[in-house]
């Protein structure tokens, strides 16, 4: 049951998050910039959830997207965005904590 929630979100063990930044991956942290201050990933953008549509331009869509957020559902939500805007290679990170931890 856990495995089918995890793939639904997008957050299956298959993906190796650190191979798609040495591929050039944008990770976008779609949390609150209060919650973006008190702690993020070096190198990631923030763009939180509710304003995410205004701000595509900032995203390049030749690029693979991460997207992180506290837990996995605000990210999943962006990336369904993305994915409806017409990017083509979206991951969600899930937490940006736990998505940390699988960078270093």
């Amino acid at each position: 049951m856990m495995e089918t929630i995890k793939n639904i979100l997008g957050l299956g063990s298959s993906v190796n998050f650190a191979d798609l930044l040495a591929k050039g991956a944008i990770i976008v942290d779609v949390r609150t910039p209060e919650e973006y201050k008190n702690g993020h990933i070096r190198g990631s953008i923030n763009i939180p959830l509710g304003t995410l549509e205004k701000n595509l331009s900032k995203i390049n869509k030749n690029a693979p997207v991460i997207t992180c957020c506290a837990s996995g559902m605000r990210s999943a939500s962006a990336k369904s965005i993305l994915l409806e805007h017409g990017y083509k290679e979206v991951y969600n990170g899930g937490g940006w904590m736990s998505l940390k931890n699988k960078l270093s």
